[in-house]
């Protein structure tokens, strides 16, 4: 029996609002408003030339696992434990996904 799929292989949208302003349509049901900025192009240079949000967010989670490493955690409330060990619960995680992905720990 055939497949039928009436969407493309790859979806992709650009998720920068001042695009979206420039381009000036409405790519669904929904919009998601992340804010402005005042310098769209040095946030774009960023962007390209330094690294998309979500490895400058992972270089800063593999900072915060080195310096949780080096310091006494006793005196923290236990909610202050949850905290870091929520996050460092998803640092793994995204580490088990890049390695899913063949990216190991990069």
């Amino acid at each position: 029996m055939a497949s039928i799929s009436f969407a493309p292989y790859k979806l992709w949208q650009d998720i920068l609002p001042w695009k979206f302003q420039q381009q000036g349509a409405q790519f669904g049901l929904f919009n998601v408003n992340i804010g402005q900025t005042a310098h769209p192009e040095i946030e774009d240079a960023i962007l390209d030339e330094v690294g998309s949000y979500g490895k400058q967010i992972g270089r800063i989670g593999d900072v915060l696992q080195i310096l949780l490493r080096h310091v006494t955690l006793d005196d923290l409330s236990a909610r202050e434990k949850d905290a870091i060990e929520v996050l460092a619960g998803q640092l793994a995680a995204v580490r088990q996904v890049k390695r899913g992905f063949g990216r190991g720990a990069a």
